[in-house]
């Protein structure tokens, strides 16, 4: 078990920083969704580069979590853990393209604002564009293929045992539940950001919370995939 200890504690850091990229960017870079004020105004570029900044840590950390599980997790079963990777990649595919539509409006308030050369309402629909394509970036990158990529890995880990099966419980919940609950903000039952969406999101949020909080403090439990393989017996030694 002490082979995989440090794999342990390298996913559940990369889970970790998943949480606080995407929870103190989407703070930090709040401004430029008032985006009517920041495109035509001052500011302030700082904090909302910063919490891009954090958005692209979560983009790698996202991608961290299946590189480094999927070595063990292919023991279980090779093209589930195999789906689980494709998951968390299109995912962090889809929210660098949200992020890089926020730092196009970073740009184009600092190259435009001040100067005459741009009209003031036309930066702000531009600026409005992009901050709905940003969102629906976020609806389909953290939601739903978030989502999937959850109940892939909960599914890995319960069939495995690798960590508490209460834990994984709580992907096999979370994962199915925020990916409907992006397609039914897609079908306009509820918005995006409303009450019951932040209520939905809260069992896969407690799931890889307690998975990183796991991984780190405990590691793998012992479970048979982990085992080395056992070299078979030939029939002349027999």
């Amino acid at each position: 078990m002490k082979l995989y200890r440090p794999t342990a504690v390298v996913a559940g850091v990369f889970f970790l920083l998943t949480e606080v990229g995407a929870i103190a960017g989407a703070m930090l870079y709040s401004p430029i969704r008032n985006v009517g004020d920041y495109i035509t105004g001052g500011g302030p570029d700082g904090p909302v580069l910063l919490g891009l900044l954090l958005e692209l840590l979560l983009v790698i950390a996202a991608v961290g979590t299946a590189v480094t599980l999927y070595p063990i997790l292919k023991r279980q079963h090779e093209g589930l853990a195999l789906a689980f990777v494709a998951a968390r990649v299109l995912e962090a595919a889809v929210i660098l393209v949200g992020t890089l539509s926020l730092l196009t409006i970073v740009s184009l308030r600092q190259q435009f604002v001040g100067t005459g050369d741009a009209d003031p309402a036309t930066l702000a629909t531009i600026g409005s564009t992009l901050v709905a394509l940003r969102d629906w970036t976020y609806l389909v990158g953290p939601n739903f293929a978030f989502g999937a990529a959850s109940l892939l890995l909960a599914s890995l880990m319960y069939a495995s045992r690798l960590v508490p099966r209460g834990i994984a419980v709580l992907g096999l919940v979370g994962g199915p539940l925020v990916s409907f609950s992006a397609i039914a903000v897609m079908l306009g039952l509820y918005g995006q950001f409303s009450t019951l969406g932040l209520l939905v999101a809260l069992p896969v949020f407690a799931w890889e919370l307690s998975l990183a909080a796991w991984l780190i403090a405990k590691g793998f439990r012992p479970a048979s995939i982990l085992a080395p393989p056992t070299a078979p017996v030939s029939t002349a030694a027999r």
